[in-house]
C-alpha cells in the first residue's frame, strides 16, 4: 500500500507547492533582513537624553510623559496638565488640557 510514485518524480500539483513553499521562505528571509537592517538604522546612536538636575515639579504632580525639544522640555501629567520647561530647567509655561 506504498503511494508513493515510483519513478521517482512529484505529481504537477506537489512541484507547485514546492515552489510555493521555496519562494515564501525567501519571501521571509528577505524580510526578516530587511526588519533588522531598519532596526540597525533606525535606532538612536546609544545616546540618553540628559535632563536637567534642576526641574522640579509641582507638589503633588506625578510626571506621565516628558517630549524633549530642541530648547524645551515638555511634561505631561497625571491631573491633565502640560507643564513647559527650559533646557536649564527653569519653569515656562503651564497648559491645560480640556477633554
Amino acid at each position: 500500500m506504498d503511494d508513493t510514485p515510483e519513478h521517482g518524480e512529484l505529481p504537477p500539483s506537489l512541484k507547485f507547492l514546492k515552489w510555493l513553499v521555496i519562494v515564501l521562505m525567501l519571501t521571509m528571509i528577505g524580510g526578516v533582513i530587511a526588519i533588522v537592517g531598519l532596526l540597525v538604522t533606525r535606532m538612536p546612536d546609544g545616546r540618553a537624553v540628559v535632563l536637567p538636575e534642576t526641574l522640579t515639579l509641582p507638589e503633588g504632580v506625578r510626571a506621565e510623559a516628558v517630549t524633549v525639544g530642541r530648547d524645551f522640555l515638555l511634561v505631561v501629567t497625571g491631573d491633565g496638565r502640560v507643564l513647559v520647561y527650559g533646557r536649564d530647567g527653569t519653569f515656562r509655561q503651564e497648559i491645560a488640557l480640556t477633554e
